[in-house]
């Protein structure tokens, strides 16, 4: 009696390979887990050995996240198949005419977020609770492999507390109030920040184009 021909299960196709344009540890966290359940592979600089210093001469969130995805995707080279996923993202306050905005990771010519909060507080000392408003903002580019471009955004409004509360997320939430929750940014489980943030709120436009991606051919 013949056996029937025995064949090998067929393994799924792999997901698309995304390369994070950026070497923010905190925005890396959240990129990993936004984009949680999706069949990619989220990679790092380092790991292509890129080292790459992008300079963001662009005035809006959107022309700065543009600069950085061409600039990474350009790094590539011959490494075929990757994806660029680059973003701008940061905090516009409406008394002070938008600032920090596109300097907020260089605002008061320091990378220390403890000092820049004491800074904002400064600034908004005599403004009363009811004109503290504020938004985030994330302005993402994705670049598929063979250069089409996709763009997502996302924004959260809300107010500058009084003082910082919290010990999550990073950046400026723990100055960050959500009126909504009644709590900062850093006072939310990453599971409650997620639902409403800024990033994640792009990161949903993000999650459609990768899902439709074809799977990675490299």
């Amino acid at each position: 009696m013949m056996m029937p021909a025995q064949h090998p299960l067929r393994q799924p196709d792999p997901g698309p390979k995304v390369l994070l344009a950026t070497t923010s540890r905190g925005k890396v966290r959240e990129w990993r887990e936004l984009l949680a359940g999706l069949p990619v592979e989220l990679l790092l600089p380092a790991d292509l050995g890129i080292v790459l210093e992008v300079e963001e001469t662009g005035t809006t969130f959107r022309a700065n996240a543009d600069l950085k995805a061409r600039a990474y995707h350009a790094a590539l080279g011959e490494q075929a198949g990757i994806w660029t996923l680059a973003e701008d993202s940061g905090l516009e306050v409406a008394a002070l005419g938008g600032e920090p905005g596109v300097w907020s990771a260089r605002w008061g010519g320091t990378s220390n977020y403890g000092v820049k909060m004491r800074l904002l507080l400064e600034r908004l000392r005599d403004v009363p609770e009811r004109e503290r408003g504020c938004r985030y903002v994330c302005a993402v580019t994705l670049i598929a492999p063979e250069g089409t471009v996709h763009r997502c955004r996302g924004e959260v409004r809300g107010r500058i507390a009084l003082e910082p509360r919290g010990s999550g997320g990073f950046g400026y939430d723990p100055l960050f109030f959500v009126p909504s929750k009644g709590r900062t940014m850093a006072e939310l489980s990453p599971a409650e920040k997620h639902a409403i943030s800024h990033r994640a709120r792009a990161a949903r436009c993000v999650r459609a184009i990768l899902a439709a991606a074809p799977p990675c051919q490299a």
